[in-house]
């Protein structure tokens, strides 16, 4: 094997993978490090196993809504075992896929742990021991693991994080979940619309905290209707763990009470992975656990780059892969541009979903532009209507003097497949009057967005 490359990539996460196979189109020499599974967390442990997770649930769901549509179902109920057969045969079918893509664009795979002892080489420590590699650059895309809090860490057993969430032990009958991020609102909504009594704890002042505020109401009244328990500016300060269940001690409104479970989801956010690699001494700079870049994913040291959740917010796959896009064809001797946080998408598949791109109304008042806002409920629109769907809304925010689209905002059904419409607008920088010129298909969910546009010029049609 070849110890000298063009480019080594630390993790084959969708940042890392997706580097690697564009820099090998672009004709250069390329290895990938991954220590554990290709794909990463994302499909291995995030964003595909949960999504079959939440399908089902899903499926679930309208299961017992089968007389609203003229259909008999009875005996309803389901097989844990096989859901999480089914989530991991899914995963381990895409990593799979991702080895085949490495080897067709004929990119080295190394399997083991990496570090980077100097500026242009990485040692790896593997099954058959340690192999010396080297390359003008290095892209570190080694992603993020849960963050565990003093006193809350998970045990696997009583407490779990997001693996052990997606390979349980046992139905949970009294859930508790701390946070209400995508991860916590997500297993949050899958357990609980399989039958578990579910309680969300936000120390934030809502849940969904980094959405617009209006969207985040919306979606908490759904969520108590399909009989959550929603505590906002509360937080858990303790849990003791006893034989089957646990006491938490939630902190509220200046109170402390005393509540049993028998599982808890710590869902507090992620920490980045940078241990181990040697950054500190390679001169690389670490600001709490992500590594410092510029706009182009450059560190400070020559030659060193980092992408994807080691870098920082927004820690979503779809900004690591476009990072490793743009890190390829710089390396590469291309222009490529800078990717734009603001510019992508976040999407939290729960029910009702929740999508979003851009500035939430409350962001684009602070920044000072005079705006305009439109919205439109699902109950207008004849597909939701038809789907069952009734529930939701869609919501922009534009600039009143430009006509600029400053940000997009849904909740409701397929909400996370509408919202690449606004994005691309966005990235053409199309203004008010492009979008409402634009012919939307009928009958489809997609005419909200079109209605959203119109009303906030009071122009809407059908509401």
């Amino acid at each position: 094997m070849s110890k000298s490359f063009d480019m080594i990539v630390i993790g084959a996460g969708p940042g890392g993978y997706v580097a690697a196979i564009r820099g090998a189109q672009l004709g250069l020499n390329v290895a990938v490090v991954e220590r554990e599974h290709l794909g990463g967390i994302c499909l291995n442990w995030g964003c595909i196993p949960t999504k079959a997770m939440l399908r089902t649930s899903e499926v679930f769901h309208l299961m017992h809504r089968a007389k609203e549509f003229g259909l008999k179902a009875e005996g309803i109920g389901f097989d844990l075992d096989a859901v999480v057969k089914r989530s991991r045969g899914i995963a381990k079918q895409l990593n799979s896929g991702v080895g085949h893509l490495l080897k067709k664009n004929k990119v080295t795979v190394v399997m083991g742990e990496a570090t980077i002892p100097a500026k242009g080489k990485v040692q790896v420590k593997t099954d058959k021991g340690v192999e010396d590699l080297s390359a003008k650059n290095i892209v570190i895309a080694t992603g993020a693991r849960a963050r565990e809090l003093p006193g809350l860490e998970a045990d696997g057993d009583l407490v779990w994080t997001y693996k052990h969430a997606l390979v349980p032990k046992r139905m949970p009958k009294k859930l508790l979940v701390i946070g209400s991020g995508a991860i916590g609102i997500e297993f949050a909504s899958f357990y609980n619309t399989l039958g578990a009594d579910t309680t969300v704890v936000e120390v934030m002042d809502r849940i969904l905290p980094v959405e617009d505020a209006e969207i985040s109401g919306f979606a908490k009244k759904q969520f108590e209707k399909q009989g959550m328990t929603i505590r906002e500016k509360a937080m858990v300060k303790q849990l003791d763990r006893g034989k089957g269940k646990v006491t938490a001690h939630i902190e509220q409104g200046g109170n402390v009470s005393k509540e049993e479970f028998d599982t808890v989801i710590s869902a507090v956010g992620i920490v980045g992975n940078t241990e181990g690699l040697g950054l500190e001494a390679l001169g690389v700079k670490v600001d709490r656990t992500h590594v410092v870049t510029d706009p182009m994913c450059r560190t400070e040291v020559e030659g060193v780059y980092a992408i994807g959740d080691i870098a920082g917010a927004p820690w979503l796959a779809h900004k690591a892969s476009h990072e490793g896009v743009m890190v390829a064809e710089l390396i590469a001797g291309g222009h490529p541009h800078a990717v734009e946080p603001d510019s992508i998408a976040g999407c939290t598949y729960c029910q009702p979903q929740v999508a979003s791109v851009g500035m939430t109304e409350a962001q684009a008042k602070e920044k000072g532009f005079d705006i305009k806002v439109g919205r439109f409920p699902f109950i207008g629109n004849g597909k939701a209507i038809a789907l069952g769907e009734p529930e939701g809304m869609i919501k922009t925010v534009f600039d009143a003097k430009t006509g600029a689209l400053l940000g997009a905002h849904m909740v409701g059904a397929e909400v996370t497949e509408l919202i690449q419409g606004y994005v691309v607008g966005r990235q053409l920088e199309t203004t008010e009057e492009d979008l409402m010129q634009t012919v939307f298909p009928h009958p489809t969910l997609s005419e909200m967005m079109h209605e959203a546009v119109l009303d906030a010029w009071g122009r809407a049609i059908h509401f």
